[in-house]
């Protein structure tokens, strides 16, 4: 698929457009069109549905260790400075970046990568941003025109090895940054932390500054206890949140999958220690399947547990699903969605204060008068079993989901280029979104196939009927072959046309966006039957596909 015809696809249909797009444009933040807010919404909905309100449905426990009861939150962008403290994040949520004197342009450091390639008596190391195919194309451009060569020259450049990221190079003076012409303009690597600063009330000083969150799991923890004490959940139990997260990258890119606002959907799943490898499985099983559920190829999709040396300094194990964009190269992922076994860290974390690695066990952080680095809540977190009289600290299953990552795979496997006949039946090409139509922007569309004879009229009912159950659309703009094109490039799963038949036996066609198989019904059956299809569909893991 080509992620060019895709951007121009979400713009011109109203899926997604550049933030402040008339002055310019703001790097990394994106606005949601009248299309794309009801796809992002109802991916939302889904996930709210299946991991919350429908947490019970014996068909989503299949597998669950036993009975389990979920919650949910919607917690503030700013808390308290002390939050970020202890959770680590003041400390290590950071990438290293480097800048170019040359170019003035800021790079994170792992996302530069080379080759290194000799020529007339020098080695050089020739940096990109460009993976795959391109990167290889524009190093050995750069490599031409830095030695001076033409292309009739290029068998003298000597290339040693693949492309390899900047962060195995020890030498910053033999590199040629992507935008540069001089060797050696990249600095060191330096830290750069990702949280966004702010300050609250009318202080301007550090007393005054908080930070926007970088991740909605914190509120969760530091309300753990109020959940327990408003309501009658014992564990095992997830609390889950959507919402909005903030985090200053320092090149965002590729379209929305990495922006500096976003939205998630995560999951705290609170647990005895002695049951957390079953409800880690569970989870890692059933998020996974959700995607499938819901459109997403098996190919483009996998399930990948991260190496040890991979894994955050809190974390006993995780897993990452990811997705195929097509702005990868072939053969690699892209996260969607990270499944971790916390431990105890977090509720520790805030009660007794910042916690370090110490061999196995995490302890708290001591400064040099051997005191707390960032002293914790003082609250007890800890868990009571009414039924055992057990007291401990629960574990954690964390999975955690990107909103706007998870539309725009749903995106990428929707758009589909095929041919359909027009009004006359000859065969065109087409673009089509083929949504699941659980979560397809427009459930339906109603026409007239013209504009007297009564047809408007029996549309207009029919259109108002439907949406008091669904979000439809009207239409008696243009040939209706034009008008199937139109929804089609939306992702309507199915078209509902008013015609001279429909005057007679009070039935109207409908018609499947996929299959393109058309069939009459009752003009007063159109909610129960697109009801049924969006069920039929729902039980339907890989319709679209």
């Amino acid at each position: 698929m080509d992620m060019d015809k895709l951007v121009s696809l979400c713009k011109r249909r109203g899926f997604l457009f550049q933030s402040s797009e008339i002055y310019g444009g703001l790097n990394g933040f994106w606005d949601y069109g009248p299309l794309g807010v009801e796809l992002k919404r109802n991916v939302k909905e889904a996930w709210w549905h299946d991991m919350v309100r429908g947490h019970d449905d014996l068909a989503l426990l299949e597998g669950a260790p036993e009975p389990f009861e979920m919650t949910g939150l919607d917690c503030t962008i700013i808390m308290h400075p002390q939050v970020w403290k202890c959770s680590g994040h003041y400390d290590l949520f950071h990438d290293y970046m480097v800048d170019c004197r040359e170019s003035k342009k800021r790079y994170r450091h792992d996302q530069v990568c080379g080759r290194w390639v000799e020529a007339k008596g020098q080695t050089v190391f020739i940096a990109t941003q460009q993976g795959g195919e391109e990167g290889l194309a524009e190093t050995q451009q750069r490599a031409l025109k830095f030695f001076n060569f033409r292309g009739k020259d290029i068998d003298q450049l000597q290339w040693h090895g693949p492309l390899v990221s900047l962060t195995t190079v020890k030498d910053f003076s033999r590199v040629l940054g992507p935008e540069a012409k001089e060797l050696g303009t990249l600095t060191e690597p330096r830290e750069f932390n990702l949280m966004f600063k702010t300050y609250v009330g009318a202080l301007s000083g550090e007393e005054g500054a908080a930070f926007l969150r970088p991740e909605t799991a914190q509120g969760i923890f530091v309300n753990f206890k109020n959940v327990l004490d408003s309501t009658r959940v014992r564990v095992p139990f997830g609390i889950a949140q959507m919402g909005k997260s903030f985090r200053n990258e320092i090149t965002p890119r590729n379209f929305t999958f990495r922006s500096r606002e976003f939205e998630q959907m995560e999951i705290e799943f609170f647990c005895h220690p002695k049951s957390l490898p079953d409800w880690y499985k569970f989870w890692r099983d059933r998020r996974y399947q959700w995607y499938l559920n819901l459109g997403l190829e098996g190919e483009r999709l996998r399930l990948r547990d991260h190496d040890r040396e991979e894994l955050s300094h809190y974390s006993c194990g995780t897993a990452d699903i990811e997705y195929a964009f097509p702005f990868l190269p072939p053969g690699e992922f892209g996260e969607l969605e990270g499944i971790a076994h916390r431990g105890d860290f977090d509720l520790r974390s805030h009660m007794e204060g910042k916690l370090v690695r110490q061999g196995d066990r995490l302890v708290v952080e001591l400064d040099s008068e051997g005191k707390p680095r960032h002293r914790g809540s003082g609250k007890d977190l800890s868990y009571r079993d009414d039924l055992t009289d057990e007291r401990f600290t629960p574990h954690v299953i964390e999975p955690s989901a990107g909103a706007d990552r998870a539309t725009l795979a749903f995106l990428c496997q929707a758009y589909t280029e095929d041919e359909a006949p027009d009004e006359n039946g000859k065969m065109q090409s087409r673009v089509v979104m083929k949504f699941h139509p659980r979560i397809a922007p427009i459930k339906a569309a109603v026409f007239p196939l013209v504009k007297k004879d009564g047809m408007p009229e029996a549309a207009q009912k029919i259109y108002r009927d439907l949406k008091k159950c669904f979000n439809v659309f009207y239409d008696e703009k243009g040939a209706v072959g034009r008008r199937y094109r139109r929804q089609d490039e939306a992702g309507t799963p199915y078209c509902i046309t008013v015609d001279g038949q429909t005057m007679q036996d009070q039935t109207v066609t409908v018609r499947d966006r996929d299959t393109l198989r058309q069939w009459r019904v009752k003009a007063d059956d159109c909610t129960t039957e697109i009801t049924r299809l969006i069920e039929v569909g729902c039980q339907t893991p890989t319709r679209g596909v």
